[in-house]
């Protein structure tokens, strides 16, 4: 079973990702303003749908990873935090610009949500993610690894599912609040960078 400690501060990092608003809940907004409460609704469970898949290949393909050798595990583990610490500096050092509502078009309920599936499922972005951030809670004297891994993918998508409704629900309040606050979007890749760089930290240290 996973460590209560470790499930802790995951869902405390998982809940800062959360917090900064980023395509998912940029997405979220868009729909529910254009399409209201139920669609909005629609297009954050689809999201959450996207992420249980993920969370799937990924928990297939590293207990893949863990059958053939330990090694292999720790390094796809060290590779992880590599890229968190890639994706970390990468986003300390992109120009962020002011938040902004896209336009989209009206669509019902369904088919937002099979959209907001499709979308989510097909961005390389959040497969690697997932690859890479998962494992980086995951301690093999613990349990087994698969259930560690499915774990933790559902916890991310019902975290994902409950916050993206909040949005959908209050996304006349949000909507609003952005559009006084576009600038928030500057800060979005400091917090967001500074987020991974600790992540990949805080395993560095663990390990010494």
């Amino acid at each position: 079973m996973i460590d209560v400690s470790a499930l802790l501060t995951y869902v405390a990092v998982v809940l800062g990702l959360f917090l900064i608003p980023g395509p998912a809940v940029l997405l979220v907004l868009a729909r529910a303003a254009a399409g209201g409460r139920r669609v909005g609704f629609a297009t954050g469970l689809g999201i959450a749908c996207g992420d249980l898949l993920h969370t799937l290949f990924a928990t297939v393909g590293l207990s893949a990873v863990l059958m053939t050798s330990a090694l292999a595990f720790s390094i796809v583990k060290y590779a992880g935090v590599a890229y968190l610490i890639y994706l970390g500096v990468k986003s300390l050092l992109e120009k962020s610009e002011d938040l902004h509502l896209a336009a989209t078009r009206l669509v019902d309920a369904r088919l937002a949500f099979r959209q907001a599936i499709l979308a989510e499922l097909l961005n390389p972005k959040t497969a690697l993610f997932f690859l890479a951030f998962l494992p980086q809670f995951v301690h093999q004297d613990h349990g087994a690894v698969t259930t560690q891994l499915a774990l933790l993918g559902l916890v991310f998508a019902a975290m994902s599912a409950a916050y993206t409704g909040l949005i959908a629900l209050a996304a006349g309040q949000v909507g609003l609040w952005l559009s006084r606050h576009r600038r928030i979007g500057r800060w979005q890749g400091r917090i967001v960078g500074s987020i991974y760089l600790i992540l990949g930290a805080r395993l560095a240290f663990q390990e010494r």
